[in-house]
């Protein structure tokens, strides 16, 4: 089954697109941050995307160290406690983002061990959620991590890194038993904490996920107007997927009806804007995907990579930002993977593998913050210097053998260059690659490299000449996704250089 779709793009043409594609990405805990392979995937998502914030879990939890409670004898249960604060990991942490040209999106969590009230936990790593014993000294932990951060840094640098206040709070396993009203006490005392920091700071929440979120939104902004609270952002998150069905070490989830997710995202845009005071106020989409679960195979796809090339050509209609969750596959809330494509979150695969879903990041990324002169269910153009770019996808739900034509008529005078980028199931495809291998758990130096030249899109070019308009036309097939750049490119041959006779055209 083919689908034909055709467009023409007028002298003035427009259409609303805000591309905040490099805004934030996601991370596993900040503590993995210290393992090589980590690095060397965010060196490589940093070099071909370049996001400017990174977000993740742990900044409090026991691997950063960062809390102490220490007995001046260990064993006397009456010698007095020592609370100190060890900022050694944090450094390192943060020196990594820095050199790699991010700035943290803070998230306040989760609970130090010997601060946690209760055992409540989650994940293999164990991070305590419950609410703490004292929340004078959870107000001490966070004033003393942001100075220290801007004494290292600079304030000036170190007030414009958001902050965010917890993660899914309307999670019992993420926050002890739900309990809304216990959240609130929480961001109040940890608002008051970092503007007494510096009242610059930006400060958010309450970071929620797709439960019951109408009546979290609605119930964060009610308590805040109670309280003369204004915070600087809303936060919340997105995922596009039914519920799982768990084989083995894997999920399996059925994509939902994208324009599901979109209208309980404008949900969230107009409970805010129902609020005078609060009306206006930025949406940061913390956490987005197609999958919540960390071992979802369909996120090492190509039809992932077309699903989220859709999704980001519609987030920024009402959010000012969604950071992808998340960049690598060195992640561990389920424990430690079994095999380098494993359905993890990352944007790469463990191997320094970047997965088809990489390059719709890259892609969006190389359209930058143009004027759009073309925004529909399957593409994106934007108008450039000397020509256009744009991105071209076929998204489908299930497999159904649907391959898509789209033709556009665009202005165009002179000579041009038309370069293509694709990415499908034949051209860029790691995980089909590694399957035909015999889906070793552990690679070998040679099938790296196999795998990495694997996951390459595919680059052609064409000549065209145009006499006031041109017509192009790309041909995808299911899951496909391509990139296009349409530039100004007269010939300037060198003396006695003759193209068609080089390569026999004559």
């Amino acid at each position: 089954m083919k689908i034909e779709k055709r467009y023409t793009i007028a002298e003035d043409s427009s259409a609303q697109f805000n591309n905040h594609v490099d805004f934030c990405v996601g991370t596993g805990r900040m503590g993995l941050a210290l393992q090589k392979e980590y690095q060397d995937q965010l060196e490589l998502v940093q070099k071909y995307i370049g996001f400017k914030h990174i977000r993740g879990h742990g900044l409090f939890h026991d691997d950063m160290a960062i809390y102490q409670e220490n007995r001046e004898k260990f064993w006397d249960p009456e010698s007095p406690v020592h609370r100190e604060y060890n900022f050694t990991y944090l450094d390192l942490v943060m020196d990594a983002y820095r050199r790699v040209g991010l700035r943290p999106f803070l998230e306040l969590g989760f609970m130090p061990k010997k601060l946690a009230k209760s055992e409540n936990r989650v994940f293999y790593w164990q991070g305590h959620t419950s609410p703490p014993k004292d929340y004078e000294l959870w107000k001490d932990l966070i004033k003393a991590t942001l100075g220290h951060l801007m004494e290292r840094y600079g304030a000036d640098e170190v007030v414009t890194w958001p902050v965010e206040v917890w993660n899914e709070p309307n999670l019992p396993g993420f926050w002890e038993n739900a309990d809304m009203k216990e959240y609130f006490r929480l961001f109040d005392e940890s608002f008051e904490a970092v503007k007494s920091v510096d009242q610059r700071f930006k400060v958010g929440g309450p970071a929620i996920c797709g439960v019951n979120d109408p009546v979290w939104i609605d119930g964060f902004l009610a308590h805040c107007r109670e309280k003369g609270i204004k915070p600087d952002f809303i936060t919340r998150h997105h995922y596009t997927t039914e519920q799982p069905d768990r084989q083995g070490h894997y999920v399996y989830q059925e994509l939902m009806d994208p324009e599901e997710g979109f209208e309980n995202l404008k949900s969230t845009r107009d409970i805010i804007d129902g609020y005078p005071e609060f009306r206006g106020l930025d949406i940061h989409l913390t956490e987005f995907s197609t999958s919540y679960s960390p071992d979802n195979p369909i996120h090492d796809t190509n039809q992932n990579a077309a699903f989220l090339a859709h999704q980001l050509s519609r987030l920024g209609d009402v959010n000012e930002s969604y950071s992808y969750w998340t960049f690598g596959d060195i992640f561990e809330e389920n424990g430690v993977p079994f095999a380098p494509f494993y359905g993890g979150f990352g944007l790469v695969a463990n191997g320094c593998i970047p997965k088809p879903t990489f390059w719709t990041f890259v892609f969006f990324k190389q359209l930058g913050e143009r004027e759009c002169v073309l925004k529909t269910d399957e593409c994106v153009v934007v108008k450039t210097e000397n020509g256009y770019r744009g991105v071209v996808w076929n998204s489908q739900r299930d497999r159904k053998g649907v391959s898509l034509d789209v033709t556009v008529t665009l202005p165009a005078e002179g000579e041009y260059c038309l370069l293509t980028e694709t990415v499908d199931e034949k051209t860029c495809n790691p995980l089909k690659i590694w399957h035909d291998l015999g889906e070793p758990r552990s690679l070998k130096p040679a099938q790296k490299a196999i795998l990495r030249e694997a996951a390459k899109p595919l680059a052609e070019t064409e000549r065209i000449t145009a006499g006031g308009t041109a017509e192009i036309r790309f041909e995808l097939d299911e899951f496909a996704v391509k990139y296009f750049d349409l530039s100004l490119a007269p010939l300037t041959p060198d003396r006695g250089f003759d193209y068609d006779r080089a390569v026999r055209n004559k």
